[in-house]
């Protein structure tokens, strides 16, 4: 593989929105490496890719396994020397869905599960892949994030997802968030650019049938982030171009 080729880790890549993120970087000949939980279910993904004729290479990763983090950071170096994109899209909604407002009654096992797969996980992963986004020439990493976590949306009466209070994955987006702003500004002045990503409500398993937006324009806001120029944002929580509030 020459140096000039890029690679992409999309971790939850094996189906919806992650799968497409992944289609649509590897049609821009980009080598994606497709990581699920389940080895087979990335071995199902990227058979579908390769069909497509896309350069995809699969792996497991848990994104809340340590030995699945080391495994696959190993793996992408020995391979292929380097990472250039990280996008951070696994993760998992709170267990009784994102329309039950669930607040003083989140238990604690609940609130361990979610962060886990959505910031603890996130960040740990990025900790292990950062020494390889180092040696890429313009490393991209984005963190697939919610406005259910804006902190702006959430505290307006009169706001579009006002009613959404699911306590759980609402905080878990907004510490992710977080992450994103403290990432990029610890980063700043080297050539990886750190950005929160909010797809959308897409028609997922989530967002359900009445989502306005198909999957393929769910995944463009990753996809723009990840190719985005040496003056591009960096530290900004956007949705198809436009910025959104904290």
């Amino acid at each position: 593989m020459s140096n000039n080729q890029k690679v992409a880790l999309i971790t939850g890549a094996n189906r919806n929105i992650g799968f497409e993120t992944a289609r649509q970087l590897g049609q821009r000949s980009i080598t994606v490496v497709i990581a699920a939980r389940i080895l087979s279910s990335a071995e199902e993904a990227v058979s579908k890719l390769k069909a497509e004729g896309i350069d995809a290479f699969p792996v497991k990763l848990d994104v809340t396994s340590a030995q699945d983090r080391d495994t696959v950071a190993n793996t992408i170096n020995e391979r292929y020397g380097k990472l250039d994109i990280l996008i951070n899209n696994a993760g998992v909604d709170a267990p009784d869905g994102i329309f039950t407002p669930k607040t003083i009654d989140t238990s604690e096992e609940e609130l361990q599960t979610v962060f886990a797969a959505n910031l603890f996980g996130v960040i740990a992963l990025t900790r292990s892949l950062l020494p390889l986004l180092k040696k890429s020439d313009a490393g991209r990493i984005v963190n697939v994030s919610s406005k259910l976590g804006s902190f702006a949306r959430q505290s307006a009466p009169n706001s579009e997802i006002a009613a959404m209070k699911a306590f759980s994955y609402n905080a878990s987006k907004a510490a992710l968030n977080m992450f994103t702003i403290h990432l990029a500004a610890e980063l700043q002045g080297t050539n990886i650019k750190v950005n929160s990503a909010q797809p959308g409500w897409v028609k997922t398993e989530l967002g359900g049938e009445h989502a306005p937006m198909e999957i393929a324009d769910g995944a463009r806001t990753s996809v723009d982030l990840a190719l985005i120029g040496p003056d591009g944002p960096n530290g900004r929580f956007l949705h198809r171009g436009e910025e959104l509030p904290w």
